[in-house]
């Protein structure tokens, strides 16, 4: 009968210690996949510490540990998109900035121009009857070359106010993706489902 319980005794220490060094041999995986940024996951967990799968799922603290990585793994990958995003709006903020800048500074000229052209023209109305004939096309010239800057300007102004209008669209669909990430993150951080931590969804960030 001793003999019988000194065995069992035995057995139980020797799972015991089995045990803990499948535990030891999963945090130091657990530990290296987070080190090289691996895709944390029961199988390739596993099949890294050499236990199976059922041993991860069965046993709570092996199973807290995988559970606590692959979460703490979403949640990075959440936020990194986020600053990925949040980057991106910056610089898109800053170009439709430049671009509104832009903007301003050729209204500006443009108005110059057009009060210019238009003194211009009252000054060839008040002196087209003195002036000698090559003075009066000098200034016809001069209010030619004028109007093909009033053109270019014009022209200028459109193809800024395009880009302006794209860049307000930009910004439009970085707030909307931050809004969703922010989301994201917020129900990965107050979810309890592990099944939900094992499959974060795939986010793409728009590149400007």
């Amino acid at each position: 009968m001793t003999s019988s319980a000194n065995r069992t005794e035995a057995a139980i220490v020797a799972r015991r210690a089995a045990t803990a060094t499948m535990l030891d041999r999963v945090r130091d995986v657990l530990g290296q996949m987070k080190r090289e940024r691996a895709k944390v996951s029961f199988a390739a967990v596993g099949r890294r510490a050499a236990v199976s799968r059922t041993f991860l799922y069965q046993h709570p603290d092996a199973r807290k540990l995988v559970d606590d990585a692959v979460g703490a793994a979403t949640g990075h990958r959440i936020r990194g998109h986020a600053e990925q995003a949040a980057q991106a709006e910056a610089s898109w903020r800053e170009r439709a900035l430049n671009a509104e800048e832009g903007l301003t500074a050729t209204y500006r000229e443009i108005a110059q121009q057009r009060t210019a052209i238009g003194e211009l023209l009252g000054s060839i109305r008040d002196l087209e009857g003195d002036l000698p004939e090559d003075s009066l096309q000098r200034l016809v010239t001069e209010n030619t070359t004028l109007k093909k800057q009033v053109n270019n300007l014009t022209q200028e102004n459109r193809r800024l106010q395009d880009r302006l209008q794209g860049a307000r669209d930009n910004n439009r669909f970085l707030d909307n993706r931050i809004a969703a990430l922010e989301a994201e993150l917020l129900a990965h951080q107050t979810s309890d489902s592990p099944q939900e931590l094992m499959a974060p969804s795939t986010i793409h960030v728009l590149k400007p």
